[in-house]
């Protein structure tokens, strides 16, 4: 449909919008906690551990919905082959490619897994800091050694800039598709719904009920809960 009006197509469910952005606030408390708690007192670190568990508990929500939510929530829709990454990213090079995905594109499925990576790997070292001065100890510390626990933190440590690294990508990735491709990937996540030509009604978001997503959630809450109470 040639010079077809754009149409508003549903691609983020409710339960992938509300991950996302709980996520963004949970991660940031997070980061603010563990980077100024010397700052900020003692107790700063019991209400790090709190989001920690949170984060903890929200991928679990996100690893389940992966592979239960709506279409574009899917790790199957979003994680291509290395021919479609290098395809998509030589048409972002000569400037030809770029073109707006229903969901995540090739590149952003990508950067998506490697954040909710990081953010994994923090939490989960994170469950065996000890850290002496605050009298503070992670759920999990007194099961291992303090040698395995010391090799932790300074994973958990080196890591926070690798967080780091990937939300300044993110931002700027979020920023160069809104200045030159003019395409609102914030609005479509607060939204839900991605402005497409015309005739792509087909692609919007199918399945994942909100049924499933409370039952997920309330599986990873559980899992979380019971790794707080082991300390």
């Amino acid at each position: 449909m040639a010079g077809a009006d754009p149409v508003s197509v549903r691609v983020w469910d409710l339960p992938t919008r509300l991950f996302h952005w709980l996520l963004a606030l949970l991660v940031a408390a997070s980061l603010a906690t563990g980077k100024f708690d010397s700052l900020l007192g003692a107790g700063t670190l019991e209400w790090h551990r709190r989001f920690g568990l949170a984060i903890l508990a929200l991928l679990l929500f996100r690893l389940g919905w992966g592979f239960a939510g709506g279409t574009h929530a899917r790790f199957a829709s979003f994680l291509r082959g290395p021919r479609a990454v290098a395809g998509y990213a030589k048409g972002l090079l000569s400037g030809r490619g770029g073109e707006e995905t229903a969901g995540h594109n090739p590149l952003g499925g990508w950067s998506v897994a490697a954040m909710l990576a990081a953010l994994a790997t923090q939490a989960v070292t994170g469950l065996f800091l000890v850290q002496e001065d605050y009298f503070f100890e992670g759920p999990l510390a007194k099961h291992v050694s303090r040698a395995v626990s010391d090799r932790l933190n300074a994973i958990h440590e080196a890591n926070f800039w690798v967080i780091v690294a990937l939300l300044a990508l993110h931002l700027a990735a979020i920023a160069y598709y809104a200045i030159a491709k003019r395409q609102g990937l914030v609005r479509a996540m607060v939204t839900g719904d991605k402005r497409l030509a015309a005739g792509r009604e087909g692609e919007a978001s199918r399945g994942g009920s909100l049924a499933t997503a409370a039952a997920i959630a309330i599986a990873a809450g559980a899992a979380a809960w019971g790794l707080a109470s082991l300390a």
